[in-house]
């Protein structure tokens, strides 16, 4: 007796069709969000030019503070991603270091760990100061 395969392929199908209109949507409704702010933000600075008059330079103030914070948002999500993917890495290697006696496989655990210190090393040193 055989395996079935239609029902499997019935189901990979299936699957796939699945997937692939779950990302088709998620694509869609966040491309929808991101104008919904894009616009929100532009009534926002309409309104504080609105209110504080001619020759003011709120609304460049205000614009100006949203990228600051925007910025620090995202240096500090680079922070911790690089100090999750080094503790992974350090792991990593102890975690092959008690598994494997013999090669030096543990070594492997480097490569995550040089990578969390790149990141860690960028935002610290490298990337514009606020």
């Amino acid at each position: 007796m055989g395996f079935p395969v239609l029902p499997v392929m019935l189901f990979l199908s299936i699957g796939a069709i699945a997937l692939f209109s779950f990302l088709a949507v998620a694509a869609w409704s966040d491309s929808r969000r991101k104008e919904r702010e894009t616009f929100y933000v532009s009534e926002a600075v309409k309104k504080i030019a609105e209110t504080a008059g001619p020759g003011s330079n709120a609304p460049l103030e205000y614009v100006r503070e949203q990228e600051q914070i925007s910025t620090r948002r995202r240096l500090e999500s680079i922070r911790l991603g690089g100090l999750v993917t080094g503790a992974v890495g350090v792991s990593l290697m102890i975690f092959l270091a008690g598994v494997s006696h013999r090669e030096p496989a543990y070594l492997v655990g480097l490569i995550p760990l040089f990578i969390g210190a790149a990141l860690f090393a960028y935002v610290q040193f490298l990337a514009p100061k606020l």
